[in-house]
Parts: structure tokens; C-alpha cells; sequence
């Protein structure tokens, strides 16, 4: 392959953000492509994983995320009678992990503020088709781009491109959605903590510390409201039964929302179940969600992405031809994710349906059962990220293990 690559990106979503800058960071030329006309963060806010954390360390934005975001030690999900579902907690894997809570805006500004090598980023741009053997672009305006030596597309689970490009085994909505908010944390008892309560599989509130963003000192929740997909459009148009609902799963969750306009300051989150079974064609590869969308209900979305990012740069260094990269970067992505998927699909059920007596088994045996030896690590390696394949580990550096256990020691 060529030292210095033409590269288009599709999409300034975070694994195209990761992209520009790992990429343009090895000498290639990177050009992205936006379809909306003033790219920002879409969300409120998420947990990074130790996964995430180590590609960050990796690119160089480790201690600006750590600057911003809120240190996670454990993860508690109770039912509404008080009954404990699920208790995590980082240090029973290794003393040094712990999660980062992070605004979507702030890993957006961090990552947008990185790209700093021969930026070129075209706004208001859709694409909508690929000639993955040209390497050649047709936008929504029928302009032509091109041609690139590889094209990367990084367009999100709702992806344009998807079929285009990949072989796609199946591609299906969620029944489940979300509504999704930020709050001011004030003097929120579990700072340091993901804390979820459920009313059976039907409904679960989420509270998130995702810290602060460049720009906005003040430390933040990112809130979760969990509805059936079809519920979205009309949910909390009637302001009085909407918070009555939220009350009735977690009074100290709405009492954060008192000055949270409802239904106008809530974002609205719909999901994807996609497998593809090839990545990439001709000159042309997915990434990220577009390559592997998948439920919430494991957390992993943006870590994955930041990997895949991560992944492929690698693969470019190492492969003498375009070909090889590819099918590197595809069979390293696919040992890490298979598992995440497989247990995605059948986790999903638990919290997010409407099965009571699903739901009543998780109650009664979810917690126990990871209490059992041996299944305890199990649980803390999906959980974290670290699982690799059924049985192998994700390898995280000695190095990067030291700066998480200094600054887990001084927050």
C-alpha cells in the first residue's frame, strides 16, 4: 500500500472522529464527509469502558478525558421494591479499572479539537453511494468525490451504506427505545456509581455522573427513560403523567428533572440489531455501528467504535496490500464483538420487554448467579469490555494499567 493514503471518511460520529485523527495522525489524507450542515454530539452521555479508555490513552486524549469526565466504580440496578438485580463493581476485576462517565459533548470537543492534521471536513453532505471499486463518492446534491484509495464508513446504525458495502445477514429496529437527558448532579448521593431501578422488563430509569464538558464546569447526570420505541412520538406530552410515571419507578431520579422541559429537552434514542457477515468490499469498509449496531443494554456502542477506529489504523501499518488490511481489521474486530452480540441479543429481553415473568427469573436469580465463583469474572470481563471471544482477554497495556491505577488513587 501506499505510505500516504487518500482517505474518505462517511460520517463525524465518534468512530469517524477517532478515524480522522488516528488516521491523518499516520500520515494519510483524510477527508470526511457530514451530512448535517453543523456537525455536534448527539446523546446526552455514556460510559467508557477500560476498552475505550486504552484506545483514548492510545490517541493521546486519556488525561483530557479524565479532566472532564466522572470516575464509575461500580454499577447497581435494583427493582422498585429495593431488591438488588445487579452489582458491579470495577475493582473485583482488577484494583486499577474503573468506567469514565462522559458527556456526548464532551468526547465530541476532545475528539473534534484532535484533528488537527490537514483537516478537511465537508458539512451538509450526504452521501449516498459508494463506487467501492473507483473509490469514488455521489453525494445528495450529485456531486462527485474522489477517487480515494479507501473509502471508510462510518455513517451509524441507521447506515445509508450498510448494504452497499457489507454482506448484511439482518438488519432490524429494537422494539425499545429511550428517552435520554442531561441534569445538573448537585449533591447526587452516588457520584461515583451507574445506578438503575426497573418496574419488571417494562420500564427502567437510569442515572449516569458524566461530568463536566469543555466550556460547562458544572457536573452532570446523563438520565435514561426506557419506553417501547412506538411510545416515543407521544411520550411525555402530557407533562403531569409522564413525571408521575418516572416518580412511580424513582422519586430522587425525577426530582432532578424539575427544571428539565418535558417533552422539548429530552432526546429520543432508537436502536438497531445488525450482523454483517463481510465489512468491506472493493475499496470500502464499515465501521463502527454501521459494521455492528447493537442493543444499549451492555453499554459498549462507543468503545466499540473508538476500537474499530483503533483496529483498522492498525491494520493499515501492518498489511503490504488494501485487501489484506481489511480482512485483518474485520477478523480482529469480529473476536472481540461476537460475543458482545450473542449476549446483547439475549440480555435485551430481560430489561427491555414486555415479559413479567422474564423479568420475575431476573430478580430472583440475576444477582446470585453473578455471585458465583468463577462466573464473577465472567460477568466483570463483558461488563468492562475485556472479554474476548468465550474464553480470551482483551489486552490492556501494563502501562496504561499504571496511569488508570494514578488517577483512580487521585480522584
Amino acid at each position: 500500500m501506499k505510505p500516504s493514503m487518500h482517505i474518505a471518511v462517511i460520517g463525524y460520529g465518534s468512530a469517524g472522529q477517532a478515524l480522522a485523527v488516528a488516521l491523518s495522525g499516520d500520515g494519510h489524507r483524510v477527508e470526511v464527509f457530514e451530512r448535517v450542515p453543523d456537525p455536534g454530539p448527539v446523546g446526552a452521555g455514556f460510559l467508557l469502558q477500560p476498552t475505550g479508555l486504552s484506545v483514548l490513552w492510545q490517541l493521546g486524549l486519556l488525561d483530557a478525558a479524565l479532566e472532564h469526565g466522572a470516575v464509575v466504580r461500580r454499577l447497581h440496578g435494583e427493582t422498585t421494591a429495593s431488591r438488588t438485580v445487579m452489582d458491579m463493581r470495577y475493582r473485583e476485576l482488577h484494583p486499577a479499572l474503573f468506567g469514565l462517565g462522559l458527556q456526548r459533548g464532551a468526547i465530541f470537543e476532545l475528539l473534534d479539537r484532535a484533528w488537527t492534521e490537514a483537516r478537511r471536513i465537508h458539512c451538509g453532505r450526504g452521501i449516498v453511494h459508494v463506487d467501492h471499486e473507483r473509490g469514488l463518492l455521489r453525494d445528495d446534491l450529485g456531486d462527485e468525490h474522489g477517487p480515494f484509495d479507501l473509502v471508510v464508513v462510518a455513517d451509524g446504525s441507521a447506515s445509508k451504506l450498510r448494504a452497499e458495502i457489507g454482506e448484511v445477514v439482518f438488519d432490524r429496529p429494537y422494539p425499545w427505545g429511550a428517552q435520554w437527558c442531561l441534569v445538573p448532579a448537585g449533591d447526587w448521593p452516588w457520584p461515583d456509581e451507574l445506578r438503575q431501578r426497573y418496574r419488571h422488563a417494562r420500564r427502567m430509569v437510569g442515572m449516569l455522573p458524566v461530568g463536566t464538558r469543555p466550556g460547562d464546569p458544572i457536573p452532570r447526570l446523563s438520565f435514561f427513560w426506557s419506553l417501547p420505541a412506538a411510545a416515543l412520538p407521544d411520550a411525555g406530552r402530557d407533562e403531569a403523567r409522564w413525571r408521575a410515571e418516572v416518580a412511580e419507578i424513582w422519586p430522587d431520579a425525577v426530582e432532578r428533572l424539575q427544571t428539565t422541559a418535558v417533552p422539548d429537552g429530552l432526546a429520543q434514542a432508537r436502536y438497531r440489531d445488525t450482523v454483517v457477515r463481510r465489512w468491506h468490499r472493493g475499496r470500502a469498509v464499515l465501521v463502527g455501528d454501521a459494521a455492528h449496531s447493537m442493543s444499549p443494554q451492555l453499554g459498549q456502542g462507543v468503545n466499540m467504535a473508538l476500537a474499530d477506529a483503533l483496529a483498522l489504523r492498525d491494520a493499515l501499518r501492518a498489511a503490504s496490500a488494501l485487501p489484506e488490511a481489511l480482512d485483518a481489521y474485520q477478523r480482529e474486530r469480529r473476536r472481540h464483538l461476537d460475543i458482545y452480540h450473542f449476549w446483547s441479543r439475549w440480555l435485551t429481553p430481560l430489561f427491555q420487554s414486555e415479559h413479567d415473568v422474564v423479568a420475575g427469573l431476573r430478580d430472583l436469580l440475576f444477582h446470585p448467579l453473578s455471585r458465583v465463583p468463577g462466573g464473577r469474572g465472567q460477568s466483570l470481563r463483558i461488563l468492562t469490555g475485556t472479554r474476548r471471544g468465550w474464553f480470551g482477554r482483551w489486552p490492556l497495556p501494563p502501562d496504561f494499567i499504571e496511569r488508570l491505577s494514578n488517577a483512580g488513587e487521585s480522584r
